[in-house]
């Protein structure tokens, strides 16, 4: 093979498939069966094909765990560990060995990569190249690509919403997870991929230096992403419970979602439209600014801890949300009496939205009163600033300026 960069490394690479190959070769003459699947192909106006298509994928992946303690894989991790490149891929198993970890995330997608594109275990020079040559690209190349995909229950769109440059809402390909993570099956939600509201993923993505550097904190911005989604929608979204990461369409590792995000909360599924994928877009942008405000992050976590309660105990939680989010050190009743003015268009709807927020500051949780604090988290956090909100709400009180609008506001109570 002409072109290579790393002649050692491909040697040892190269040994390895080919005892790999031999050792799960033997396995299929002793019995072990490789299973098949049943694939339609076909196009508008040509007649429909039919294939059977060996899951050598699979097979390969379940059984690489016995390849580990042979020699040719001894030799091909002792020259990975020789290439600062690879270090990246066993940080993504910190917990585990560096070893097992470079086994997991290089040597077995190879290995099922060669595998895949032979259609079995019989040996093409050309196959493995090309797999080796994708992987040196990813090794050596200017620059990587990391991705994050979670499973998204609770929600359905009609395409693809972009939450902001590295983060967006699309629909999951047919075997996208399975292609990369055997246990993706196991893993995922209940009936995920098979109900309408259970086949949309949340993709976070974001390019690396070739050099190193840490992969984000992907759990933490999936949580923020489910937090802008659930106050842009009110509808029972969550992701998880597990997210699975790639390198350049390798896979990089699985970690687990934050508990917070990973439960859905009871409802009816709802849909992610336009216009409230640009709302969840602009809340997520300002989320940032709760780790600076102790008073806006407790009110988030307050309301989001309330979605799983009812009764007196979500109307203490709400209360609280409201109290930490516009109550400024003035108790629950002036955050009640600036709400309104920050939600009510008119004098008759500030009169019945305080009626509703004084019920629940007595610990009554009425069903208008969850949205009317949602409300208020979304034009807060929106607007930033929370301080000088309330400032202008009080202005706004004392008649000294006029009532701060917000388009989002209106477009949330319509």
């Amino acid at each position: 093979m002409t072109g290579v960069r790393a002649p050692h490394l491909h040697s040892a690479l190269r040994g390895f498939c080919l005892g790999a190959f031999a050792f799960f070769g033997r396995e299929v003459e002793q019995g072990a069966e490789i299973t098949f699947v049943f694939e339609e192909h076909g196009a508008r106006g040509r007649p429909k094909l039919y294939e059977y298509r060996p899951l050598v994928r699979s097979f390969a992946e379940s059984r690489g765990g016995r390849l580990l303690g042979r020699g040719d894989t001894a030799i091909a991790l002792e020259a990975l560990g020789r290439e600062p490149a690879a270090a990246i891929f066993a940080r993504a198993h910190a917990h585990a060995q560096s070893e097992h970890a470079l086994f997991r995330t290089v040597l077995l997608p190879l290995v099922a990569d060669v595998a895949e594109a032979c259609g079995g275990f019989d040996w093409d020079d050309d196959a493995f190249d090309r797999a080796y040559a994708q992987l040196e690209q990813s090794m050596f190349g200017d620059e990587r690509v990391y991705a994050a995909i979670a499973p998204l229950v609770g929600i359905e769109a009609g395409q693809a919403i972009p939450l902001g440059e590295r983060m967006r809402v699309r629909h999951a390909a047919d075997g996208e997870l399975d292609a990369h993570w055997p246990d993706a099956v196991r893993l995922a939600p209940e009936s995920f991929g098979r109900e309408p509201d259970r086949m949309c993923v949340l993709e976070l993505e974001q390019p690396m230096p070739a050099g190193g550097g840490e992969p984000p904190d992907a759990p933490g911005e999936i949580a923020d992403a489910v937090t802008a989604l659930r106050l842009a929608t009110c509808g029972p979204v969550a992701a998880g419970p597990v997210l699975f990461e790639r390198l350049d369409w390798r896979p990089f590792g699985v970690r687990p979602v934050l508990p917070i995000a990973a439960t859905q909360p009871p409802g009816e599924p709802t849909r992610l439209d336009v216009f409230r994928g640009e709302t969840a877009r602009l809340l997520l942008g300002k989320l940032g600014a709760a780790e600076d405000d102790r008073g806006l992050g407790d009110a988030l976590d307050r309301w989001e801890l309330a979605l799983f309660q009812d009764g007196s105990f979500q109307a203490e939680q709400l209360r609280s949300s409201l109290e930490a989010l516009l109550g400024n050190g003035d108790g629950a009743w002036a955050a009640s009496l600036r709400t309104a003015v920050l939600l009510g268009e008119t004098g008759r709807e500030r009169q019945d939205c305080l009626l509703v927020l004084r019920r629940l500051c007595e610990g009554v949780a009425r069903p208008e009163a969850a949205d009317l604090v949602r409300r208020a988290l979304v034009v807060t956090v929106t607007r930033g600033d929370r301080e000088q909100l309330v400032a202008e709400l009080d202005e706004s009180l004392l008649g000294v300026r006029p009532t701060p609008s917000s388009r989002v506001a209106q477009a949330l109570a319509s």
